[in-house]
């Protein structure tokens, strides 16, 4: 398809070096059978594989296979005309995209893949708007192109720009037959192609009746070019026809220089535009130093994740820059160095054995036991480092009991494994409500998760939403006094104490004081009264946790024999829970601060689906960075966030996201604090 475009001095210079290609974008659009295509285009393999029927060289895993679609990132390799790639495969779900982001700051280049449908078009936008962010080069792929209506690529481009920081260069537009896309023309080249499956596309005349358009829309490219390109300007300013070497190679170096975004047209199980493809990547994506730059890592290895799920046991992911790398080197930890174990290249999950690893490779390592996702590990004179990763937030929260408490064990290494793999996946242990709590993405990424945790580790869980932290209060004084006698052969138990308790304001907790004289209660034995004073705070007469109460203790009697620690906290504990129940106790909820960002249209839509959940709007304003959407401000109590991140994507296409916060906590009236409470008494154990 004509001769291979110039390259600039660096670009050439880094040629040999293996390039980093991330394929992106939103779920459903063909990635991974995008890879599947590259691989087999390139004789990486020799069969096409199928994600519909799980045999694909990526998504290879249980849960992959199960959804028929990515769960976690892949990585293959291939090599095209002595140019040598690793396609780095990020999930396009919003659950589980996050485990490609570190993988992506160590690419050369991004291709974005998305469906030849504009009204789609916007589901693209987050994955753009990173790449913006992290400065990566990318190129559009309009896949599924066969079935694109008239005027789709059009409409497609025009919907995409606004999205994009940078201009899109339409590289290509389609040829048809009827209602099928059969090819197309390259407007750089000015030649027409007609797609041929398994093979490169066969060069045809030039269609008169796309003449026209193609000399239109290769005008646009050419401006577009001539912004970056001053000698190119002034060819177009006196009418003079740019050379196909000038074109070709500013299209290599503004696209390698993140200055423009082509966008090409394909079909990835058709082999449409696949080859050509190959060679935008071959001429067109930059070599390592770029990425090396922006991780921080001159000479070293940049893990950007820990595999556990592969045969052989827990591996290091990871790209290496400046030089080549042999097992057993030693390489600056954050923590000390390390030694590198066996090296491996991955193609899908098979993984080949390295003698040793060059400059660009990415590979996984065995035994770096100590290392953890998104950090630098340096040669020797350099710095290890941890980069930063910006995660979505975790909206999605789980309760989670083993079915069999023989298993509990298992889970703690369990969890702690598939955290390590799955830097957006995280497991607490919540003192109040004594629950294990798994918080992910979203509900989707969860249940990959456990059904992961069942696969691998053998354990099995039962899990249900996490209890709120309700708390109470009171609303009134009370005095009252708490005796405990007992009597049963030799010593006895005898503590007697009379206290007084008094609302605080909201926020200011729980104060103990005593106003004790004579000794009527000895000086020893008052801490154990506010022992006991705490103990009955755990559980008030609603049955929640109390908050904001002060007490003091006013007077009480001992004896000189039978009183002790444990019977005037017991005495404590009987005074403060029948104090309690006179206070005029009532219900508090925790509430969040949420904050919606949603596309142009849908904030109010956000907001509606927030004033449903009992939720207080705060505001609806322009999103401060992006633009054309929306940021909502609101109030929201905790129980409404459940089901909440779903919702609102289900009104936005998806793209729709939110953070929550606790805010404070409110008095929670009416039935909803009847509810309450009446569950709360339904739980309590026989």
């Amino acid at each position: 398809m004509g001769s291979p475009a110039p390259q600039n001095p660096a670009t050439r210079a880094a040629s040999q070096a293996v390039r980093a290609v991330a394929l992106v974008g939103p779920a459903g659009t063909g990635k991974t059978s995008l890879a599947e295509a590259l691989l087999h285009a390139s004789a990486a393999i020799s069969r096409l594989g199928s994600v519909e029927a799980g045999t694909s060289v990526g998504d290879a895993s249980g849960e992959a296979r199960a959804r028929r679609g990515s769960t976690e990132i892949n990585v293959m390799h291939c090599e095209s005309q002595g140019d040598r790639f690793a396609l780095v495969d990020i999930p396009g779900g919003p659950g589980f995209a996050a485990d490609g982001y570190a993988a992506l700051t160590a690419c050369d280049m991004a291709v974005v893949v998305v469906d030849a449908v504009p009204e789609r078009a916007a589901l693209a936008e987050p994955m753009l708007r990173r790449l913006d962010a992290l400065g990566v080069p990318h190129v559009v792929f309009v896949n599924k192109i066969e079935n694109a209506r008239a005027g789709a690529v059009h409409d497609l481009v025009a919907t995409l720009q606004p999205l994009s920081r940078e201009p899109l260069a339409l590289r290509q537009i389609p040829l048809r037959d009827g209602d099928k896309v059969t090819g197309y023309v390259d407007l750089a080249l000015e030649r027409a192609y007609r797609y041929r499956p398994g093979q490169e596309s066969e060069r045809i005349a030039m269609p008169g009746e796309v003449v026209a358009r193609e000399h239109e829309e290769r005008a646009h490219l050419l401006e577009t070019l001539a912004d970056f390109d001053d000698a190119l300007l002034e060819a177009l300013l006196t009418d003079q026809e740019p050379d196909t070497a000038t074109v070709m190679a500013d299209l290599a170096a503004d696209t390698a220089g993140n200055k423009l975004v082509p966008v090409v047209l394909g079909s990835a199980l058709n082999d449409g535009g696949v080859f050509r493809l190959l060679k935008l990547l071959r001429h067109e994506c930059p070599g390592p130093q770029a990425a090396a730059a922006r991780v921080g890592c001159d000479s070293g290895l940049f893990v950007f994740k820990i595999s556990h799920g592969g045969a052989m046991g827990r591996l290091a992911l990871g790209r290496v820059f400046g030089g080549t790398l042999v097992e057993g080197e030693e390489l600056a930890a954050r923590d000390g160095s390390v030694r590198s174990g066996a090296l491996f290249a991955l193609q899908g999950e098979k993984t080949i054995k390295l003698g040793q690893a060059t400059a660009g490779d990415v590979i996984a390592v065995a035994k770096l036991d100590t290392v953890s996702a998104a950090t630098v590990l340096a040669r020797k004179g350099g710095a290890a480092r941890a980069v930063a990763i910006d995660y979505p937030a975790r909206n999605a929260v789980l309760a989670i009991v083993t079915r069999d408490r023989k298993d509990d064990v298992k889970l703690s290494t369990a969890l702690h494994r598939l955290c390590e793999e799955d830097r957006a996946l995280q497991w607490t242990q919540d003192e109040a409500s004594h629950e294990t709590l798994l918080h992910g993405i979203n509900d989707e990424h969860l249940q990959v998760v456990l059904a992961r945790l069942q696969r691998r580790y053998g354990v099995a869980v039962e899990a249900k939403a996490p209890r709120i932290a309700y708390r109470e209060s009171i609303r009134k004084s009370a005095s009252q006094r708490g005796r405990h006698k007992k009597q049963s052969g030799g010593h006895g138990q005898y503590g007697d104490v009379t206290i007084e308790i008094r609302p605080l304001e909201r926020g200011e907790g729980f104060r103990f004081a005593d106003r004790i004289t004579g000794g009527v209660v000895p000086k020893q034995w008052i801490p154990a009264v506010e022992l006991g004073v705490r103990d009955a705070l755990e559980r008030g007469p609603l049955g929640f946790p109390v908050v904001d109460v002060e007490v003091t203790l006013v007077d009480g009697s001992y004896h000189s024999v039978d009183s002790s620690e444990l019977a005037f906290r017991i005495a404590g504990r009987m005074a403060m829970a029948e104090a309690l129940a006179q206070a005029a106790p009532y219900l508090l909820e925790p509430v969040a601060r949420v904050t919606v960002d949603a596309p142009a249209g849908c904030g109010s839509k956000a907001g509606s689906v927030l004033s449903s959940r009992r939720g207080h709007i705060l505001g609806l304003a322009p999103h401060p960075e992006w633009e054309a959407w929306e940021r909502v401000e609101a109030l929201l109590p905790e129980a409404g966030l459940a089901g909440l991140d779903a919702e609102l994507r289900s009104l936005s296409q998806g793209l729709a996201s939110f953070v929550a916060a606790f805010d404070h906590l409110a008095e929670l009236g009416g039935k909803h604090a009847e509810d309450v409470v009446k569950a709360a008494k339904q739980a309590e154990p026989a």
